[in-house]
Protein backbone atom coordinates (compact mmCIF):
# COMPACT_ATOMS: atom_id res chain seq x y z
CA UNK A 1 0.00 0.00 0.00
CA UNK A 2 1.26 3.54 -0.84
CA UNK A 3 0.20 6.67 0.20
CA UNK A 4 2.11 10.14 0.10
CA UNK A 5 2.50 11.36 3.83
CA UNK A 6 0.25 14.40 3.91
CA UNK A 7 1.52 18.21 4.60
CA UNK A 8 2.15 19.54 8.37
CA UNK A 9 -1.59 19.67 9.75
CA UNK A 10 -3.09 23.26 10.35
CA UNK A 11 -5.51 23.80 13.27
CA UNK A 12 -9.31 24.74 11.68
CA UNK A 13 -9.43 28.49 10.87
CA UNK A 14 -12.09 28.87 7.78
CA UNK A 15 -14.70 28.75 11.09
CA UNK A 16 -16.34 24.90 10.63
CA UNK A 17 -15.21 21.64 9.99
CA UNK A 18 -16.43 21.67 6.24
CA UNK A 19 -15.41 18.28 5.30
CA UNK A 20 -12.92 17.94 2.64
CA UNK A 21 -12.26 21.94 2.62
CA UNK A 22 -8.51 20.79 3.98
CA UNK A 23 -8.40 18.09 1.01
CA UNK A 24 -5.12 16.76 0.57
CA UNK A 25 -4.05 17.28 4.15
CA UNK A 26 -5.26 15.64 7.71
CA UNK A 27 -6.99 18.40 9.51
CA UNK A 28 -6.80 18.32 13.25
CA UNK A 29 -10.31 20.06 14.60
CA UNK A 30 -10.62 21.49 18.35
CA UNK A 31 -12.73 19.17 20.52
CA UNK A 32 -16.18 19.78 21.23
CA UNK A 33 -15.73 19.19 24.91
CA UNK A 34 -13.78 22.83 25.41
CA UNK A 35 -15.05 24.24 22.20
CA UNK A 36 -11.61 26.15 21.67
CA UNK A 37 -10.13 26.66 18.02
CA UNK A 38 -13.91 26.46 16.54
CA UNK A 39 -14.90 30.15 15.09
CA UNK A 40 -18.12 29.70 14.58
CA UNK A 41 -20.87 28.12 12.60
CA UNK A 42 -21.37 27.90 8.55
CA UNK A 43 -24.53 29.47 8.11
CA UNK A 44 -25.82 29.31 4.39
CA UNK A 45 -23.79 32.25 3.02
CA UNK A 46 -20.41 31.37 4.54
CA UNK A 47 -21.17 27.48 3.39
CA UNK A 48 -21.63 29.17 -0.18
CA UNK A 49 -18.84 31.38 -0.08
CA UNK A 50 -16.84 28.14 1.24
CA UNK A 51 -18.30 25.23 -1.17
CA UNK A 52 -19.99 27.06 -4.07
CA UNK A 53 -23.37 26.31 -5.57
CA UNK A 54 -24.09 22.41 -5.56
CA UNK A 55 -25.06 20.98 -9.42
CA UNK A 56 -28.29 18.77 -9.97
CA UNK A 57 -27.51 15.31 -10.76
CA UNK A 58 -29.91 12.80 -12.15
CA UNK A 59 -30.68 9.19 -9.98
CA UNK A 60 -28.48 6.80 -12.28
CA UNK A 61 -25.81 9.85 -12.27
CA UNK A 62 -25.95 9.63 -8.31
CA UNK A 63 -25.13 5.83 -8.96
CA UNK A 64 -22.53 6.05 -11.43
CA UNK A 65 -20.61 8.99 -9.25
CA UNK A 66 -20.69 7.09 -6.03
CA UNK A 67 -19.81 3.79 -7.59
CA UNK A 68 -16.80 5.53 -9.50
CA UNK A 69 -15.50 6.78 -5.74
CA UNK A 70 -16.44 3.90 -4.14
CA UNK A 71 -18.41 5.59 -1.32
CA UNK A 72 -18.98 3.48 1.86
CA UNK A 73 -21.11 4.08 4.56
CA UNK A 74 -19.12 6.42 7.76
CA UNK A 75 -21.62 4.88 10.01
CA UNK A 76 -20.19 1.76 11.08
CA UNK A 77 -20.82 -1.25 8.35
CA UNK A 78 -18.99 0.42 5.61
CA UNK A 79 -21.81 -0.40 3.15
CA UNK A 80 -21.49 0.52 -0.54
CA UNK A 81 -23.90 3.61 -0.97
CA UNK A 82 -23.99 2.77 -4.80
CA UNK A 83 -25.78 -0.08 -3.53
CA UNK A 84 -28.20 1.67 -1.33
CA UNK A 85 -29.36 4.24 -4.23
CA UNK A 86 -30.16 1.55 -6.72
CA UNK A 87 -31.69 -0.38 -3.75
CA UNK A 88 -34.06 2.41 -3.60
CA UNK A 89 -34.48 2.86 -6.89
CA UNK A 90 -35.22 -0.16 -7.84
CA UNK A 91 -38.05 -0.58 -5.19
CA UNK A 92 -39.66 2.56 -6.25
CA UNK A 93 -39.47 1.07 -9.48
CA UNK A 94 -41.22 -2.36 -7.90
CA UNK A 95 -43.96 -1.30 -5.88
CA UNK A 96 -44.64 1.86 -8.71
CA UNK A 97 -43.93 3.90 -6.19
CA UNK A 98 -43.46 7.50 -6.59
CA UNK A 99 -42.38 8.55 -3.72
CA UNK A 100 -39.32 7.66 -1.36
CA UNK A 101 -37.36 9.20 1.89
CA UNK A 102 -34.50 9.69 2.77
CA UNK A 103 -32.84 9.78 6.17
CA UNK A 104 -29.83 11.46 7.38
CA UNK A 105 -28.70 9.27 10.77
CA UNK A 106 -27.09 11.87 13.20
CA UNK A 107 -27.69 9.59 16.25
CA UNK A 108 -24.54 9.41 17.56
CA UNK A 109 -25.16 6.98 20.56
CA UNK A 110 -21.44 6.16 20.73
CA UNK A 111 -19.89 8.21 23.20
CA UNK A 112 -16.20 7.86 21.87
CA UNK A 113 -17.75 9.61 18.54
CA UNK A 114 -18.35 13.31 17.82
CA UNK A 115 -17.43 13.52 14.07
CA UNK A 116 -21.08 13.34 13.09
CA UNK A 117 -22.23 15.74 15.56
CA UNK A 118 -19.11 18.47 14.53
CA UNK A 119 -20.35 18.09 11.39
CA UNK A 120 -23.92 18.84 11.99
CA UNK A 121 -23.11 21.64 14.50
CA UNK A 122 -20.90 23.55 12.51
CA UNK A 123 -21.22 22.53 8.64
CA UNK A 124 -25.24 21.35 8.81
CA UNK A 125 -25.44 22.57 5.44
CA UNK A 126 -23.09 20.32 3.77
CA UNK A 127 -24.63 17.46 5.31
CA UNK A 128 -28.45 18.77 4.13
CA UNK A 129 -26.80 19.74 0.78
CA UNK A 130 -25.90 15.09 0.37
CA UNK A 131 -28.84 14.83 1.35
CA UNK A 132 -31.57 16.98 -0.57
CA UNK A 133 -29.55 16.19 -3.61
CA UNK A 134 -30.50 12.61 -3.55
CA UNK A 135 -33.89 13.14 -2.65
CA UNK A 136 -34.40 15.50 -5.01
CA UNK A 137 -33.35 12.63 -7.79
CA UNK A 138 -34.93 9.89 -5.96
CA UNK A 139 -38.28 11.75 -5.72
CA UNK A 140 -38.72 12.16 -1.85
CA UNK A 141 -40.74 15.04 -0.52
CA UNK A 142 -38.78 15.37 2.41
CA UNK A 143 -35.69 14.77 4.21
CA UNK A 144 -35.13 13.64 7.93
CA UNK A 145 -32.25 14.61 9.85
CA UNK A 146 -32.37 12.15 13.06
CA UNK A 147 -30.70 13.17 16.37
CA UNK A 148 -30.21 12.88 20.18
CA UNK A 149 -28.69 16.45 21.12
CA UNK A 150 -30.56 19.63 21.41
CA UNK A 151 -27.77 21.58 19.98
CA UNK A 152 -27.58 19.65 17.21
CA UNK A 153 -31.50 19.69 16.82
CA UNK A 154 -31.04 23.82 17.01
CA UNK A 155 -28.06 23.58 14.26
CA UNK A 156 -30.06 21.72 11.93
CA UNK A 157 -33.40 23.68 12.33
CA UNK A 158 -31.61 27.01 11.95
CA UNK A 159 -29.82 25.17 8.70
CA UNK A 160 -33.47 24.68 7.57
CA UNK A 161 -34.58 27.86 8.23
CA UNK A 162 -31.93 29.51 6.37
CA UNK A 163 -32.48 27.75 3.14
CA UNK A 164 -36.03 28.85 3.68
CA UNK A 165 -39.31 27.27 2.33
CA UNK A 166 -37.56 24.88 0.29
CA UNK A 167 -38.80 21.54 -1.80
CA UNK A 168 -38.16 18.60 -0.57
CA UNK A 169 -38.77 20.24 3.06
CA UNK A 170 -36.48 18.82 5.90
CA UNK A 171 -37.30 17.98 9.13
CA UNK A 172 -35.53 17.37 12.55
CA UNK A 173 -36.63 14.50 15.09
CA UNK A 174 -34.54 14.22 18.13
CA UNK A 175 -34.60 10.84 19.43
CA UNK A 176 -33.51 9.60 22.89
CA UNK A 177 -29.93 9.56 23.56
CA UNK A 178 -29.01 5.69 23.83
CA UNK A 179 -26.22 3.80 22.24
CA UNK A 180 -29.21 1.62 20.66
CA UNK A 181 -30.75 4.53 19.27
CA UNK A 182 -28.74 4.96 15.88
CA UNK A 183 -29.20 1.34 14.98
CA UNK A 184 -31.57 1.89 11.17
CA UNK A 185 -34.52 -0.08 12.36
CA UNK A 186 -34.57 1.27 15.77
CA UNK A 187 -34.14 4.98 13.83
CA UNK A 188 -37.04 4.06 11.27
CA UNK A 189 -39.34 2.77 14.14
CA UNK A 190 -38.74 6.08 16.20
CA UNK A 191 -39.68 7.94 12.63
CA UNK A 192 -43.02 5.86 12.56
CA UNK A 193 -43.76 6.90 16.08
CA UNK A 194 -42.65 3.81 17.38
CA UNK A 195 -40.39 2.79 20.44
CA UNK A 196 -37.11 3.52 19.20
CA UNK A 197 -35.64 0.00 19.65
CA UNK A 198 -34.12 -2.50 16.96
CA UNK A 199 -37.08 -4.45 15.52
CA UNK A 200 -35.28 -7.56 15.70
CA UNK A 201 -36.19 -8.72 11.81
CA UNK A 202 -34.51 -8.07 8.49
CA UNK A 203 -36.54 -5.41 6.92
CA UNK A 204 -34.45 -3.65 4.87
CA UNK A 205 -35.15 0.85 4.73
CA UNK A 206 -35.17 0.52 1.24
CA UNK A 207 -37.45 -1.87 1.26
CA UNK A 208 -39.33 -0.50 3.50
CA UNK A 209 -39.19 2.64 6.18
CA UNK A 210 -40.42 5.80 7.04
CA UNK A 211 -44.35 5.65 5.86
CA UNK A 212 -43.57 2.48 4.84
CA UNK A 213 -41.76 3.89 1.69
CA UNK A 214 -38.65 2.98 -0.06
CA UNK A 215 -35.94 4.99 2.22
CA UNK A 216 -32.42 6.14 1.67
CA UNK A 217 -30.64 5.68 5.05
CA UNK A 218 -27.39 6.43 5.56
CA UNK A 219 -24.88 8.29 7.83
CA UNK A 220 -24.50 12.11 8.49
CA UNK A 221 -20.63 12.27 6.97
CA UNK A 222 -21.72 9.98 4.24
CA UNK A 223 -24.13 13.02 3.03
CA UNK A 224 -21.60 15.27 3.14
CA UNK A 225 -18.75 13.54 1.16
CA UNK A 226 -21.51 12.84 -1.31
CA UNK A 227 -21.75 16.39 -1.23
CA UNK A 228 -18.63 17.77 -1.88
CA UNK A 229 -17.75 14.33 -4.25
CA UNK A 230 -21.10 16.28 -6.17
CA UNK A 231 -19.09 19.68 -6.56
CA UNK A 232 -15.35 18.21 -6.98
CA UNK A 233 -16.85 15.69 -9.59
CA UNK A 234 -14.99 12.13 -9.27
CA UNK A 235 -11.81 12.93 -11.01
CA UNK A 236 -10.87 15.18 -8.65
CA UNK A 237 -12.17 13.53 -5.41
CA UNK A 238 -10.04 10.77 -6.41
CA UNK A 239 -6.89 12.69 -6.57
CA UNK A 240 -6.92 12.64 -2.84
CA UNK A 241 -6.16 9.45 -0.19
CA UNK A 242 -5.80 5.85 -1.73
CA UNK A 243 -6.71 4.67 -5.47
CA UNK A 244 -8.59 2.04 -4.10
CA UNK A 245 -10.07 3.80 -1.67
CA UNK A 246 -10.39 7.88 -2.43
CA UNK A 247 -10.81 10.44 -0.53
CA UNK A 248 -10.86 11.43 3.21
CA UNK A 249 -12.24 10.08 6.47
CA UNK A 250 -13.36 11.89 9.99
CA UNK A 251 -12.37 10.28 12.39
CA UNK A 252 -13.08 10.82 16.37
CA UNK A 253 -9.43 10.71 18.41
CA UNK A 254 -9.48 9.70 22.10
CA UNK A 255 -13.28 10.80 22.75
CA UNK A 256 -12.79 14.44 22.31
CA UNK A 257 -10.58 15.10 18.70
CA UNK A 258 -11.93 14.98 15.17
CA UNK A 259 -9.40 14.82 12.54
CA UNK A 260 -10.44 14.41 8.99
CA UNK A 261 -7.45 12.89 6.84
CA UNK A 262 -6.87 10.80 3.10
CA UNK A 263 -7.32 7.70 3.35
CA UNK A 264 -3.78 6.03 3.77
CA UNK A 265 -2.59 7.96 6.12
CA UNK A 266 -0.53 6.48 9.22
CA UNK A 267 -2.29 6.18 11.98
CA UNK A 268 0.19 6.77 14.25
CA UNK A 269 0.69 9.75 12.57
CA UNK A 270 -2.46 11.10 13.15
CA UNK A 271 -2.29 10.51 16.83
CA UNK A 272 0.89 12.64 17.30
CA UNK A 273 -1.18 15.36 15.81
CA UNK A 274 -3.03 15.17 18.95
CA UNK A 275 -0.39 14.77 20.88
CA UNK A 276 -1.08 11.04 21.65
CA UNK A 277 0.82 7.66 20.73
CA UNK A 278 -0.57 4.01 20.49
CA UNK A 279 0.13 3.81 24.04
CA UNK A 280 -0.87 -0.44 24.65
CA UNK A 281 -2.92 -0.05 22.35
CA UNK A 282 -5.86 1.05 20.24
CA UNK A 283 -9.33 0.47 19.98
CA UNK A 284 -10.60 1.23 16.31
CA UNK A 285 -13.99 1.23 15.49
CA UNK A 286 -15.80 2.75 18.94
CA UNK A 287 -17.56 -0.03 21.48
CA UNK A 288 -18.16 -1.98 18.88
CA UNK A 289 -14.78 -2.19 17.72
CA UNK A 290 -11.51 -4.21 18.32
CA UNK A 291 -8.22 -3.78 19.51
CA UNK A 292 -4.66 -3.32 17.66
CA UNK A 293 -1.72 -4.35 20.05
CA UNK A 294 0.85 -1.35 19.64
CA UNK A 295 2.78 -3.24 17.17
CA UNK A 296 0.00 -3.15 15.00
CA UNK A 297 -1.40 0.41 15.79
CA UNK A 298 2.44 1.97 15.07
CA UNK A 299 2.08 -0.18 11.51
CA UNK A 300 -1.63 0.89 10.58
CA UNK A 301 -2.81 3.32 8.16
CA UNK A 302 -6.11 4.74 8.01
CA UNK A 303 -7.74 2.28 4.99
CA UNK A 304 -10.13 -0.26 5.17
CA UNK A 305 -7.55 -2.94 3.62
CA UNK A 306 -4.87 -2.10 6.21
CA UNK A 307 -7.34 -2.36 9.15
CA UNK A 308 -8.74 -5.29 7.75
CA UNK A 309 -5.41 -6.90 7.17
CA UNK A 310 -4.77 -5.89 10.93
CA UNK A 311 -8.52 -7.62 12.05
CA UNK A 312 -10.06 -4.20 12.72
CA UNK A 313 -12.42 -1.78 10.90
CA UNK A 314 -13.41 1.96 10.68
CA UNK A 315 -16.56 0.95 12.31
CA UNK A 316 -17.95 4.23 13.78
CA UNK A 317 -14.97 6.13 13.25
CA UNK A 318 -13.56 6.48 16.18
CA UNK A 319 -9.53 6.16 17.40
CA UNK A 320 -9.30 5.29 21.52
CA UNK A 321 -5.23 5.02 22.38
CA UNK A 322 -5.24 3.42 25.57
CA UNK A 323 -2.38 5.27 27.66
CA UNK A 324 0.74 3.10 29.67
CA UNK A 325 -0.69 4.74 32.92
CA UNK A 326 -4.25 3.20 33.00
CA UNK A 327 -5.27 -0.55 33.31
CA UNK A 328 -6.76 -2.27 30.60
CA UNK A 329 -8.73 -5.01 32.46
CA UNK A 330 -10.07 -2.19 34.69
CA UNK A 331 -11.04 -0.17 31.37
CA UNK A 332 -12.60 -2.71 30.09
CA UNK A 333 -14.48 -3.98 33.21
CA UNK A 334 -16.13 -0.27 33.01
CA UNK A 335 -16.98 -0.26 29.33
CA UNK A 336 -18.97 -3.70 29.51
CA UNK A 337 -20.96 -2.75 32.36
CA UNK A 338 -22.12 0.24 30.41
CA UNK A 339 -22.83 -1.75 27.17
CA UNK A 340 -24.97 -4.16 29.53
CA UNK A 341 -26.75 -1.06 30.74
CA UNK A 342 -27.33 0.17 27.24
CA UNK A 343 -29.29 -2.66 26.19
CA UNK A 344 -32.77 -2.63 24.16
CA UNK A 345 -34.26 -5.04 26.62
CA UNK A 346 -35.73 -6.89 24.01
CA UNK A 347 -33.83 -10.14 23.96
CA UNK A 348 -32.50 -13.19 26.26
CA UNK A 349 -28.77 -12.09 25.21
CA UNK A 350 -28.97 -8.44 25.84
CA UNK A 351 -31.24 -9.02 28.85
CA UNK A 352 -29.40 -11.56 30.64
CA UNK A 353 -26.33 -11.98 28.73
CA UNK A 354 -24.79 -8.87 28.69
CA UNK A 355 -25.21 -8.36 32.32
CA UNK A 356 -23.87 -11.87 33.05
CA UNK A 357 -20.76 -11.47 30.94
CA UNK A 358 -19.99 -7.84 32.60
CA UNK A 359 -20.17 -9.89 35.88
CA UNK A 360 -18.23 -12.70 34.38
CA UNK A 361 -15.99 -10.17 33.51
CA UNK A 362 -15.49 -8.27 37.09
CA UNK A 363 -14.61 -11.67 38.69
CA UNK A 364 -11.92 -12.33 36.38
CA UNK A 365 -10.17 -8.83 37.34
CA UNK A 366 -10.94 -9.56 41.12
CA UNK A 367 -8.81 -12.90 41.04
CA UNK A 368 -11.49 -14.89 40.10
CA UNK A 369 -8.19 -17.33 38.10
CA UNK A 370 -8.59 -18.98 35.32
CA UNK A 371 -12.22 -20.36 35.29
CA UNK A 372 -13.27 -17.14 35.69
CA UNK A 373 -11.67 -16.30 32.14
CA UNK A 374 -13.15 -19.45 30.47
CA UNK A 375 -16.49 -17.36 31.75
CA UNK A 376 -15.73 -14.66 30.33
CA UNK A 377 -15.22 -16.30 27.02
CA UNK A 378 -18.28 -18.93 27.15
CA UNK A 379 -20.25 -15.73 27.78
CA UNK A 380 -19.10 -14.14 24.49
CA UNK A 381 -20.19 -16.68 22.79
CA UNK A 382 -23.19 -17.71 23.68
CA UNK A 383 -24.81 -13.85 22.91
CA UNK A 384 -22.90 -13.49 19.85
CA UNK A 385 -25.11 -14.31 16.67
CA UNK A 386 -28.26 -14.69 18.95
CA UNK A 387 -29.48 -11.47 19.53
CA UNK A 388 -32.53 -9.42 17.78
CA UNK A 389 -29.82 -6.89 16.70
CA UNK A 390 -25.89 -6.19 16.56
CA UNK A 391 -25.69 -4.95 20.05
CA UNK A 392 -24.94 -8.38 21.78
CA UNK A 393 -22.24 -9.10 18.48
CA UNK A 394 -20.38 -5.90 19.13
CA UNK A 395 -20.15 -6.12 22.92
CA UNK A 396 -18.69 -9.65 23.10
CA UNK A 397 -16.13 -8.51 20.20
CA UNK A 398 -15.03 -5.61 21.97
CA UNK A 399 -14.70 -8.25 24.78
CA UNK A 400 -12.73 -11.17 23.38
CA UNK A 401 -10.48 -8.53 20.99
CA UNK A 402 -9.39 -7.48 24.93
CA UNK A 403 -8.69 -10.63 25.89
CA UNK A 404 -6.54 -11.46 22.65
CA UNK A 405 -5.03 -8.05 22.93
CA UNK A 406 -3.60 -8.02 26.72
CA UNK A 407 -3.26 -11.35 27.68
CA UNK A 408 -0.81 -11.10 30.24
CA UNK A 409 -2.57 -8.41 32.26
CA UNK A 410 -5.89 -10.64 32.34
CA UNK A 411 -3.99 -13.45 33.72
CA UNK A 412 -2.49 -11.04 36.11
CA UNK A 413 -5.45 -9.73 36.92
CA UNK A 414 -7.16 -13.68 37.44
CA UNK A 415 -4.53 -14.82 39.65
CA UNK A 416 -5.24 -12.22 41.82
CA UNK A 417 -1.65 -9.91 41.26
CA UNK A 418 -3.25 -6.87 39.39
CA UNK A 419 -0.72 -4.78 37.16
CA UNK A 420 -0.53 -2.78 39.94
CA UNK A 421 -2.07 0.47 37.41
CA UNK A 422 -5.07 2.80 38.35
CA UNK A 423 -8.40 2.76 36.43
CA UNK A 424 -8.34 6.28 35.35
CA UNK A 425 -11.62 6.12 33.13
CA UNK A 426 -9.82 6.32 29.73
CA UNK A 427 -12.65 4.70 27.75
CA UNK A 428 -15.32 7.18 28.20
CA UNK A 429 -18.15 5.98 30.03
CA UNK A 430 -21.53 8.57 30.21
CA UNK A 431 -22.27 10.15 33.38
CA UNK A 432 -18.82 9.11 35.18
CA UNK A 433 -15.60 10.18 32.64
CA UNK A 434 -15.90 12.27 29.75
CA UNK A 435 -12.95 10.77 27.45
CA UNK A 436 -9.15 11.53 27.94
CA UNK A 437 -9.44 14.47 29.09
CA UNK A 438 -9.37 13.83 32.81
CA UNK A 439 -11.85 13.56 35.57
CA UNK A 440 -12.67 10.54 37.64
CA UNK A 441 -10.57 7.57 37.97
CA UNK A 442 -10.56 4.22 39.98
CA UNK A 443 -8.01 4.29 42.53
CA UNK A 444 -4.62 1.61 41.94
CA UNK A 445 -4.99 -1.78 42.83
CA UNK A 446 -8.06 -4.39 41.84
CA UNK A 447 -9.96 -3.06 39.15
CA UNK A 448 -13.52 -3.81 40.69
CA UNK A 449 -12.25 -0.98 43.53
CA UNK A 450 -14.96 1.31 43.50
CA UNK A 451 -13.25 4.27 44.80
CA UNK A 452 -12.70 7.12 43.55
CA UNK A 453 -10.46 10.18 43.41
CA UNK A 454 -10.22 13.97 41.40
CA UNK A 455 -7.70 13.92 38.92
CA UNK A 456 -5.44 17.29 39.42
CA UNK A 457 -5.79 20.09 37.50
CA UNK A 458 -2.84 21.62 35.98
CA UNK A 459 -2.68 25.31 34.53
CA UNK A 460 0.10 26.43 31.98
CA UNK A 461 0.85 30.13 33.73
CA UNK A 462 2.51 32.98 31.20
CA UNK A 463 4.67 35.02 32.97
CA UNK A 464 4.50 38.50 31.48
CA UNK A 465 7.57 39.96 32.58
CA UNK A 466 9.23 37.43 30.49
CA UNK A 467 7.29 36.89 27.69
CA UNK A 468 8.52 38.70 24.32
CA UNK A 469 5.69 37.19 21.83
CA UNK A 470 7.42 34.22 20.34
CA UNK A 471 4.19 32.44 19.45
CA UNK A 472 5.78 29.11 20.32
CA UNK A 473 3.50 28.15 22.83
CA UNK A 474 0.03 28.68 20.48
CA UNK A 475 1.48 26.67 17.94
CA UNK A 476 2.28 23.83 20.33
CA UNK A 477 -1.12 24.08 22.36
CA UNK A 478 -3.48 25.95 20.30
CA UNK A 479 -6.16 24.55 22.66
CA UNK A 480 -4.65 26.05 25.17
CA UNK A 481 -2.61 29.16 24.20
CA UNK A 482 -4.40 31.52 21.87
CA UNK A 483 -2.36 34.86 20.22
CA UNK A 484 -3.94 38.13 20.89
CA UNK A 485 -4.01 41.35 17.86
CA UNK A 486 -0.29 42.11 19.19
CA UNK A 487 1.10 38.09 18.88
CA UNK A 488 1.42 37.53 22.65
CA UNK A 489 -0.86 35.17 24.64
CA UNK A 490 -4.16 36.43 25.03
CA UNK A 491 -4.08 35.26 28.88
CA UNK A 492 -1.93 34.36 31.27
CA UNK A 493 -3.29 31.49 32.58
CA UNK A 494 -5.18 28.80 31.18
CA UNK A 495 -6.36 24.89 32.10
CA UNK A 496 -3.93 22.63 30.44
CA UNK A 497 -6.44 19.27 29.00
CA UNK A 498 -4.85 15.70 30.33
CA UNK A 499 -4.23 14.73 26.31
CA UNK A 500 -2.39 18.28 25.71
CA UNK A 501 -0.45 17.80 28.90
CA UNK A 502 3.15 16.33 27.41
CA UNK A 503 2.48 19.02 24.37
CA UNK A 504 2.65 21.82 27.31
CA UNK A 505 5.50 20.53 28.70
CA UNK A 506 7.14 20.82 25.20
CA UNK A 507 5.83 24.31 25.02
CA UNK A 508 7.48 25.19 28.44
CA UNK A 509 10.74 23.58 27.89
CA UNK A 510 10.95 25.36 24.17
CA UNK A 511 9.99 29.13 25.15
CA UNK A 512 13.18 31.34 24.26
CA UNK A 513 12.10 33.15 26.86
CA UNK A 514 11.63 30.97 29.68
CA UNK A 515 8.22 32.89 30.24
CA UNK A 516 5.94 29.23 30.53
CA UNK A 517 5.42 27.46 33.58
CA UNK A 518 3.15 24.33 34.65
CA UNK A 519 0.93 24.66 38.07
CA UNK A 520 -1.00 22.69 39.88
Amino acid sequence: MTSVLPSPVTTSTAGAMPALASYGQPRLLAGLGTGAGWTGRLDRVRHLTVHGSLPDLRAEELVGLAENIDLRGRGGAGFPFARKLRAVIESAFRRQEARTAIVVNGSEGEPSCLKDTALLLYSPHLVLDGALLAARALGADEVTVAVTRADVERSVLDAAAERGPANPRVRVVRHPQRFVSGESTALVNGLNQLPVLPSGRSIRSSESGVAGLPTLLSNTETFAQFAVSARLGALEYRAVGLPTEPGTVLLTVAGERVVETPTGAPLAYLLGLCGLDPGQGVLVGGYHGKWLDKDAAWTARVSRESLTALGSAFGAGAVLPLPEETCPVGELVRVARWMAKESAGQCGPCVLGLPALADALARAADGGGEAALETVRARSAAVTKRGACSHPDGTARLVVSALETFPEEFAEHARGRGCGRPVLGRLAVPGEVTGTGGGRGIRAGRAGDTAVREQKKERLIVNWTLCQGHGLCAGLVPDVIQLDSDGFPATASAEVPAYQRKQAQRAVRRCPALALRIEE
